[in-house]
C-alpha cells in the first residue's frame, strides 16, 4: 500500500557469506551491533528458521518492546522478519550477496506507521524514513566493525 515506507542500507564486509551470516544470526552478539538493542526477552522456535519468534526490549527512550517473527529464511541468502514495535509494523529483510572475498549485506525495512493522521506522509518523508535509514546504517556499520575484529583477532 502507499502507506508503506521503505528504508534500506548496504555494507560490504570481508570474508564469506557463511561467516557473515553466522555472526548476523548469533543472538548472543546482538547487543554489540543491533541499533537500539537492549536485551532479549523471549525466543521461541528454531532461530533463524521460519516460524521462530523473538521479543526484545530496547533501553529507555528507544523503541520499547520489539516483536519479530521469521517469515522467510534461506541459508546464504537471507531472512525476512515480520516486525512490530510501539510505532511501526512491517517487514525487515536481510540479504547476503557473496562476492569473491567479501559479502554485501543489505538491510531493508518496509514499515507502516501505526498512529496515522493527515500529516503522516509528510512526517514520514521528513523524519521517520531518515531516522530508519540512519538506524539501519548504524547497525550495519557496527556489524562490519564486529566482523572485522573477528577476522583480525580470530
Amino acid at each position: 500500500s502507499d502507506a508503506m515506507g521503505t528504508a534500506s542500507a548496504s555494507i560490504t564486509v570481508k570474508g564469506r557469506a557463511a561467516e557473515a551470516e553466522a555472526l548476523w544470526y548469533d543472538r548472543h552478539r546482538w547487543a554489540s551491533w543491533v541499533d537500539g538493542f537492549g536485551h532479549l526477552v523471549l525466543l521461541e522456535g528454531d532461530w533463524p528458521e521460519v516460524g521462530a519468534r523473538l521479543v526484545w526490549d530496547s533501553p529507555p527512550g528507544g523503541r520499547g518492546r520489539v516483536q519479530e517473527r521469521v517469515v522467510a529464511y534461506e541459508s546464504r541468502t537471507g531472512q525476512t522478519l515480520e516486525v512490530e514495535d510501539a510505532t511501526i509494523s512491517g517487514r525487515q529483510i536481510v540479504a547476503f550477496t557473496p562476492g569473491l572475498e567479501e559479502t554485501e549485506i543489505t538491510l531493508t525495512l518496509e514499515y507502516e506507521i501505526k498512529d496515522r493522521h493527515l500529516f503522516t506522509p509528510l512526517v514520514d518523508i521528513l523524519f521517520v524514513r531518515r531516522a530508519m535509514v540512519d538506524s539501519l546504517r548504524r547497525t550495519l556499520r557496527r556489524f562490519a566493525n564486529e566482523r572485522a575484529s573477528e577476522i583480525q583477532f580470530g
